[in-house]
């Protein structure tokens, strides 16, 4: 196995495994970029944490999984502190963040959290209330549903930053 596909593979196997032992989707898939690849860092990790579950629990923003691909990516590629303060216009970002996106609609049918929950269950949960989440919990919510969401967007956004460096 080359250097990539194993690369690739600890991606996937991280966030797998930090999203079924620890949760916090866009942590999760962050983190196993941080030790993967190097990328992004300890502070904008904590930084993440209220986006999982669809932005504070609520399910009813963007994937948690798919945000942490995303400021992966972005960390790369995205536009720097000093290029906004100058109002530099070098958008690049979106043509590679629009990949994973592209990617996580196909196979998931839509970006936002409850929508991925009728895919991966048949029916959304309510994060924010104990009786929804344990029915979710018990739906197989972190025993591998989630988790293989968090895996792919690793592996996928892994995939993306690759090819950049």
């Amino acid at each position: 196995m080359d250097n990539r596909k194993q690369l690739l593979e600890e991606a996937y196997r991280r966030a797998y495994r930090y999203e079924a032992e620890i949760g916090s989707c866009p942590q999760c898939v962050l983190a196993a970029l941080y030790e993967t690849l190097g990328v992004g860092d300890p502070a904008c990790i904590q930084a993440i944490d209220g986006l999982a579950g669809g932005t504070a629990l609520s399910t009813e923003g963007t994937c948690g999984a798919l945000v942490g691909g995303l400021v992966a990516i972005s960390s790369i590629v995205g536009r720097t502190y000093e290029d906004f303060s100058t109002g530099e216009g070098n958008r690049r970002v979106f043509r590679y963040a629009k990949k994973l996106y592209d990617r996580f609609v196909a196979e998931y049918g839509s970006p936002v959290c409850k929508e991925v929950h009728v895919r991966l269950f048949g029916r959304s949960y309510n994060l924010l209330d104990p009786k929804e989440y344990e029915a979710f919990e018990d739906a197989g919510a972190h025993v591998d549903k989630c988790p293989s969401v968090s895996g792919n967007v690793a592996r996928w956004a892994a995939e993306i930053i690759l090819d950049l460096k």
